[in-house]
């Protein structure tokens, strides 16, 4: 009896799932981040039958290098789901490599949403989970679980405020006495600055350059105070000729191509700053505001948002993951965060 206790427990291992736009990430009761992969699936057609060939790392490598057989394509977007049967897939398959790939496997998980998503749309990530092997599904707003992860006093009679900058959705709250007292879910974030640097090199440049390259550009030299007289090397396909060029980017290029998009979360946070009550306000004055997500990484946007709010910003210690922590978090200690969990 002792044995089918044990294996009964381990095949219901509770989990918490940050379902982003860019990546998934898995946390397991007592263990942490146990997977951190790709939004990615690469389906493959063979005589009209589609049929799931790859999921995460392996299918993020494929993006943009596929042949005509095979489509390698991100289920969600901007932070909701726009392909009900392959997220369904992804959602299985990264169940199963969580739990050794049991085919029993059957846990309780608690998914992260943006505010700004509809009933509708949580109802679809709730059924693509159930259908995918969970026996119960609760929700988590994204801003609520970075908060939590951030280590944010979000229970105590004080102002906190956090900015989640994801690759789909940038998620803006002030929460206070366990609740949110003002949020706000713009569908502006990690992917629109990839966006805007693709956009940017081809009317600039006339360069023709792909989704990796971009994030590559991002990562490596994009910044949202050009700060420094750093330069990248930089290879595209020449739109007037359709021949291979390269050209060295500079740090201010990546800044003025990111402009529209950082003008469009700093709308956002100020209106967010508008909307705060008063008392709230002048704690927020002390407190600042916490940046979480992977566009927290981008190099000055603390800097940048300090001088446009005149508040104190603070980057959290694991942007990436804070989301992913605070709804393992949640998970956890389900009585103390009952009132902010859902289902539909």
């Amino acid at each position: 009896m002792f044995g089918l206790n044990k294996l009964s427990k381990w095949w219901s291992q509770d989990m918490a799932i940050d379902l982003g736009t860019a990546n998934t990430l898995v946390v397991v009761k007592e263990k942490g981040v146990v997977l951190n992969e790709p939004s990615v699936v690469a389906i493959i057609d063979e005589k009209g039958k589609k049929s799931v060939l790859a999921v995460g790392d392996e299918a993020k490598t494929m993006l943009g290098r596929t042949p005509g057989n095979i489509s390698a394509v991100r289920p969600l977007k901007d932070g909701v789901i726009a392909d009900f049967v392959v997220t369904e897939e992804m959602i299985k398959h990264f169940i199963r490599k969580v739990h050794k790939k049991s085919a029993f496997a059957n846990p309780r998980i608690l998914i992260s949403v943006p505010t700004g998503s509809t009933p509708v749309e949580r109802k679809a990530i709730q059924d693509s989970a159930l259908v995918a092997g969970a026996r119960k599904v609760q929700l988590i707003e994204e801003p609520i679980a970075a908060a939590i992860g951030a280590g944010l006093p979000i229970s105590e009679a004080t102002g906190s405020m956090v900015v989640d900058i994801g690759g789909g959705t940038t998620e803006i709250a002030v929460m206070s006495l366990g609740g949110v007292v003002y949020s706000r879910s713009l569908r502006v974030a990690g992917d629109s600055m990839d966006q805007a640097i693709i956009t940017y090199m081809r009317a600039k440049f006339n360069l023709l350059i792909g989704e990796a390259s971009a994030e590559k550009i991002k990562k490596e030299i994009g910044t949202a105070i050009a700060s420094s007289g750093n330069t990248y090397l930089m290879k595209g396909r020449d739109i007037r000729t359709g021949t291979p060029r390269e050209l060295s980017l500079r740090e201010e290029d990546t800044a003025e191509a990111l402009k529209p998009i950082l003008d469009q979360v700093m709308s956002g946070i100020i209106t967010a700053l508008e909307n705060t009550p008063p008392e709230l306000s002048a704690d927020l004055v002390d407190m600042g505001l916490v940046l979480t997500g992977g566009g927290a990484l981008l190099k000055n946007i603390d800097k940048l948002i300090s001088k446009e709010t005149g508040l104190p910003v603070q980057i959290a210690d694991d942007p990436l993951s804070c989301v992913a922590i605070g709804a393992g978090k949640a998970l956890e200690q389900e009585e103390m965060f009952s009132t902010m969990l859902s289902e539909y």
